[in-house]
Formats: C-alpha cells, structure tokens, sequence
C-alpha cells in the first residue's frame, strides 16, 4: 500500500520542519494531566471557586480563532472540554504557537484555571500550551464525520476519535466482559488459559487455521474451540472453570460471522444442561442490570425482555409453534422430506441427500430461527448431530442439549457431556470416516483425549457464548463488525496481499 500525500498533509509536514528549525519538538516525551475532561466539568464550582490550576490533555477536535482569541474543544479518554486561549493570559510564544502550527487532530496539553464563559459553557483559560503531538492526516469533515463502513472498520483508529457512539460500544463491551468475569469468580469459577495452537483441533464441527511449528517441525492448528481441554482440567480435578478468549475458523464472513471471535467457555462438574440452562439466565439478566441498568431494551426494531422466566422449547415444539408442522424424529426420512421440501430453499438433490435429523435442523435453521425474538431455550437436539453430548436419559434420539436465541441471534450453545470414552472414541472413529470422505468440518482423532476420559470425568455440563454476539444486542449494533475493533477484512487492493508479494 503506498500512503497518499495530498497537499493538506504535505503542508503539516512542512510545518513539523518549521517546528524542528525553531527548536519546537512536534512530539515531546511526557506531559502530567491533573484532571480528566469529565472530572473538570463534574467539579467545575469547586475548582472555579477555588482557582486551582487544572491540566488536561486531550486531542483538538474543533478551534474558533479570532485574532488574539480562540476557543477550541480538546477530547480526552471520557469526554470533552472547552478551552480558550487570550492575549493576557496565555502566554505570547504560546500563543504564537498555535496560531502558526497547530491544527484540528492535533494532540495538546493544557494548564490553566477553570471558568464559565459568557453562555455558561466550563472552559479552561489556557495560562500554558503545549504541542504533544502533531496530526498529519486531517480528521473526516466536521459535519460528515466518518460514515463509509469500510473505512470506518479498516482505519478504526479514525473511526474512535469522530464517532462517539462507537467508542461507547467498546466501552460497553468491556463492561460487559467484566461483568460477566464477575459474576463467575463470584460463583467459584476458576478462570484458565488453554492452547490457542493444538496439534488436534475439536470441540466444534469447524474448518481451522493451520499453521507449522518450525521448531517442533509439526502441524498445529488454531483452535476452533477450547473444549477438550476445558474437560481435560475437570478430569485434574478443577470442577469448575471458565476460558474468555479467541477461537478462530477458516469459514465465511457475514454479518453475525467473523473468523476470529471472543467465546465465554465454561464447564461444571456433577451439573447436566438444566442446571448451566439456569445459571445462563441468571447471568445474561445479572449483566443486563450492571452495564444496562434494566432487563429491557431495543434491539433493531425489537423491544428484549429479559424479565421473568425465558421461554423454554425442544425443537419439535418450537417448529410446531412457528410453523404449524409436526414432526418426530423416528419418522422415515421421505416422509419428512415430503414435509420440508416445500418450505426450505434447497434443491431436490441436496434435500435427498440429507437424514431426518438433517432435514428438521434444516427446517429450524431456516424457518424458526428467525422467528424466535425474545429469550428462547431451544432443547433436545439430535443425537446424531451433538458428536459431544450425552444422549437424553428419556429419549437416545436427542442430546441432553440447549440453544438460546434471542432477537434471531444464537447466543449460547450448552450440554451434558458425554462421558463415556469408549461411546466417544466410537463417534470420533465415525467423524475420521467422514472426513475421509471429504467432510472438512468433521472432528479429528483425539486419543489424548480419549485417555483423559479413561481416567474418569464426573457429570459435566459445558457452555459456550459468544461475546460478539451478546455485545451486538446488548450495544443494538446489527453487524458484528461493529463490536469488534479490528474486524477482517479484504486486502484494500490486490497487490497488498502478502500472498501476492
């Protein structure tokens, strides 16, 4: 990528050279602030009474210049504040300074003791100025901002400084995560780190990352989920521990998809699915009251209420309930492909190539899924697809399984583990089978993890809830991109792959 350099930046460059020839350094080492923006504006009586000298840095975000006077409002980390700069008061060289060199976007520290103007706005009078950063680039038009998606995700850093909103998502996010964080360790959980790189990948049906260890000279792949390993700890002895962090899969992007994203992953000895089912919901409401302070908000055009207790369906309730079709999972597979075809978009050919319980989940995903609004426990999930899951004790056709949807969005994924090596071993040998057959999302062999099951896993119950998703409706943020800082995306032209280097 080469840098453009149109005459606004050029011109900013020249003036660093002015500022260097003068002896001015355009970026100094350290400057001290006494008081945040908001911290000023919140204790403005006292410190206008009291005369204190306050310093705040911040960058300029707009300046009103009027010969031997100007105002202009600096944004720091929390907020912004006015400040102005007279002949008087502000010393000359200062002044001087800044009428010759500094800009909009430039970064400045300030000391001098607080006011009111005229119209009541708290202002600092500027009794010191100092230059602690010169802006190259100019910030986005006063009155645009920054709008363009594309820019906004691929310079981020722009898109922080103009847009205050976004920058209060990621607030949020953060307050979302340690309130969650919180929340377990006041429940006993023990919080773990587990391989971000595996020699083998599981815990989901995903394509991964692979990558190769120079010094071991082997494969390892990033991790697709931190699964096997959260249950190899409850194998040691931890009954309960909790992982917030990366997984990666080398899969599509979309607007609820991204190929690296933050999961909150979580396991509980001697618990099954309805005891993690409840401790879900008393989580996601603990987190609605601490970072939203109620149990009901909007998400797009939706009103979410998390009051009371979330609706709890198996799946074959929940697709009688939004679709009128009754199912059952021991009914012939031409008899429920009679029943679906119709309703799915799918060819002839790909619909009879799936099993029953592929065509209900197909029928779910599609025409269930997007109906589900408020809180909605979705349960009993096939067997055959819940290679992780211990079968119900009621029906072996399902797993002891739950999905929760909310706002079309699934949050959570949660089960009774299996437990059993020789069962697993048995459904791993049978996932092999498949990916030799060219399924490239089937699990691979684990026998590590065999071993560990060997050596006894109580009951477990695990959970998984993807962050990205739960700062989407918790911020109403309808893209995932918008909840994560640096989201990926194509190169800006071809030549910028490194591939093609």
């Amino acid at each position: 990528m080469v840098l453009e350099r149109n005459e606004i930046i050029l011109n900013r460059y020249r003036k660093i050279s002015e500022m260097r020839a003068e002896g001015i350094d355009p970026f100094p080492h350290k400057f001290d602030p006494t008081h945040k923006s908001k911290e000023i504006l919140d204790n403005a009586e006292e410190l206008i009474k009291s005369k204190e000298k306050v310093r705040v840095a911040g960058r300029i975000m707009s300046i009103r210049s009027f010969g031997k006077a100007a105002f202009f409002h600096i944004m720091d980390g929390v907020g912004r504040i006015q400040i102005h700069i007279r002949k008087g008061s502000t010393p000359d060289r200062d002044r001087e300074i800044f009428q010759r060199y500094i800009d909009s976007g430039d970064i400045v520290g300030v000391e001098g003791e607080v006011f009111r103007t005229k119209t009541g706005e708290v202002t600092v009078l500027a009794e010191r100025l100092v230059l602690l950063a010169k802006a190259v680039r100019p910030l986005p038009e006063k009155w645009h901002g920054l709008r363009d998606r594309e820019i906004r995700y691929r310079q981020r850093y722009v898109d922080l400084i103009v847009n205050e909103d976004v920058r209060r998502t990621f607030i949020q996010r953060t307050q979302i995560i340690n309130s969650m964080r919180q929340y377990l360790n006041e429940k006993g959980y023990l919080e773990v780190e587990t391989p971000m790189m595996q020699p083998v990948y599981g815990g989901a049906m995903a394509r991964p990352f692979i990558t190769h260890h120079h010094a071991l000279d082997m494969t390892l792949y990033l991790r697709i989920a931190p699964e096997l390993y959260h249950k190899r700890l409850v194998v040691g002895g931890f009954e309960k521990v909790y992982e917030i962090n990366r997984n990666f899969r080398n899969e599509g992007i979309s607007t609820v998809h991204n190929p690296e994203f933050t999961m909150l992953e979580l396991y509980t000895a001697y618990w099954d699915y309805r005891d993690t089912l409840l401790l879900v919901e008393d989580l996601l409401k603990h987190i609605a009251r601490e970072v939203l302070g109620t149990l009901t908000f909007t998400y797009d055009k939706d009103e979410i209420d998390f009051s009371g207790e979330w609706q709890r369906l198996t799946i074959l309730e929940a697709i009688k309930k939004h679709t009128g079709i009754e199912l059952n999972w021991d009914q012939p597979q031409q008899e429920v492909l009679r029943v679906v075809a119709p309703v799915v978009e799918a060819s002839a050919k790909e619909l009879q190539e799936l099993t029953t319980d592929e065509l209900i989940m197909l029928l779910f995903e599609s025409k269930v899924e997007e109906q589900l609004i408020q809180p909605t426990f979705v349960m009993e999930f096939p067997r055959s697809l819940s290679p992780l899951a211990k079968a119900s004790a009621d029906n072996p056709a399902v797993a002891e399984r739950f999905e929760l949807f909310i706002a079309r969005l699934e949050i959570a994924n949660a089960y009774t583990e299996l437990n059993d090596p020789e069962e697993q071993y048995e459904i791993f040998k049978e996932q092999a089978r498949k990916r030799q057959d060219g399924v490239v999302d089937a699990f691979m062999m684990d026998e590590d993890y065999i071993r560990a099951l060997e050596y006894g896993l109580p009951p477990t119950s695990g959970l998984g809830i993807g962050i990205d998703r739960l700062v989407m409706l918790l911020t109403n943020r309808q893209s995932i991109r918008e909840v994560i800082l640096f989201p990926h995306l194509r190169p800006e032209r071809p030549e910028d792959n490194p591939e093609t280097v």
